[in-house]
């Protein structure tokens, strides 16, 4: 049966391809797991472990990689920042090992989930810009002041734009970029405002110079985790990496 659509050039693969693709990278995946397997059984865990992760999920990739570089120094850690989407094609197409994304937001398809913390979100903001008096601040209000966001193709972006919109503030970004490092040199300059993770702020040391003020009427809670590859059984680095979050998931109060 035809595999590919075609006429002088390749144009795509018909259905009967696009399945034959997914069994092959399933079986070049499952040998090159088989291959790592027995490897470690002799010299232990060792190789490349790619992780591709949200924008605003990068700085607490170290959670993971901290850990586990310390149980097993042979590894070596690839870090990619990719949007929700791209996280999911690229764990379906087998180019990296793992991913960091929203869980319960938008769909994750056909995978392993483990949360790993939730996502609150504050105002970073001069204490003398508008809103920066305040002990809290409702996301109507938000609707009223320039932002800094991420662009609409990062899952973080449609989120806020959901919240705000149900709560009647149209967004009104002055400044977008898909890099976080963007957006926080920006509100450190204490001239521009943006709606960041809570965790987010507290890593990057914010708190100290800026307002993180809470966001409430709705307090608003999404939760953030590693999706792995649903097969059985995982690669050994796969594995690792898998136990070391479980570990952090039964060790935190906030998921229980």
């Amino acid at each position: 049966m035809p595999l590919v659509e075609r006429s002088s050039r390749f144009q795509g693969f018909t259905p009967e391809g696009e399945r034959v693709l997914d069994w092959a990278r399933r079986i070049v995946g499952d040998v090159q797991a088989m291959r790592a397997d027995i490897r470690a059984l002799k010299r232990g865990l060792e190789g490349l472990l790619r992780i591709a992760a949200i924008p605003t999920a990068l700085a607490t990739i170290t959670e993971l990689t901290t850990p586990y570089r310390a149980l097993h120094p042979g590894v070596r850690f690839q870090i990619a920042s990719c949007t929700s989407n791209e996280v999911l094609r690229r764990l379906g197409n087998f180019e990296i090992d793992a991913g960091v994304t929203y869980l319960d937001n938008e769909p994750i398809g056909r995978t392993r989930a483990i949360p790993l913390y939730r996502e609150r979100y504050r105002l970073l903001t001069a204490a003398d810009a508008p809103l920066g008096h305040k002990d809290s601040v409702r996301w109507a209000e938000l609707g009223s002041i320039p932002l800094c966001l991420l662009t609409p193709d990062m899952q973080n972006r449609r989120i806020l734009d959901s919240l705000l919109q149900r709560a009647g503030a149209a967004p009104q970004p002055t400044l977008e970029s898909n890099s976080i490092v963007v957006l926080v040199s920006h509100v450190q300059t204490g001239r521009w405002a943006c709606i960041l993770p809570e965790k987010l702020a507290r890593i990057f040391g914010l708190t100290a110079r800026l307002r993180a003020i809470p966001i409430v009427e709705p307090e608003a809670v999404f939760t953030v985790g590693l999706v792995l590859p649903e097969r059985e059984p995982l690669s050994p680095l796969v594995a690792a990496l898998a136990d070391i979050a479980l570990r952090r998931d039964s060790e935190d109060p906030d998921l229980g």
